[in-house]
This record gives C-alpha cells, sequence and structure tokens, in this order.
C-alpha cells in the first residue's frame, strides 16, 4: 500500500467515525456531509486500487 492509499483510507475511517458521532449527537441530517465525505473517500481508494492493479 502506497502512502496516498493510506491517507486516503485513513481519511475515510476518520469521517465514519466523525459521522457516527454526529449521528448519534444530532441526528443523520447533520451527519450527511461526513458520511457521503466517507463514502467518496472510500470509493475513490477502491477506484485507485483498481487502475493500479492492471
Amino acid at each position: 500500500m502506497k502512502l496516498g492509499d493510506a491517507v486516503i483510507l485513513s481519511l475515510a475511517a476518520a469521517f465514519v467515525i466523525i459521522g457516527i458521532y454526529e449521528v448519534m449527537a444530532y441526528g443523520a441530517g447533520k451527519a450527511y456531509w461526513a458520511i457521503m465525505l466517507a463514502v467518496l473517500l472510500f470509493f475513490y481508494y477502491t477506484y485507485r486500487k483498481r487502475q493500479n492493479r492492471g
């Protein structure tokens, strides 16, 4: 795993944790930004992994 991939995956995990906290504290409407950012980062991570494979 390259450094860029590790950073993207770590940011995705961090935003999942932030999203879970926001959902518990304020509700799903206020946590939408963090959850969507985590999903986008994870999709970008998988896209990069597929591009590097072949």
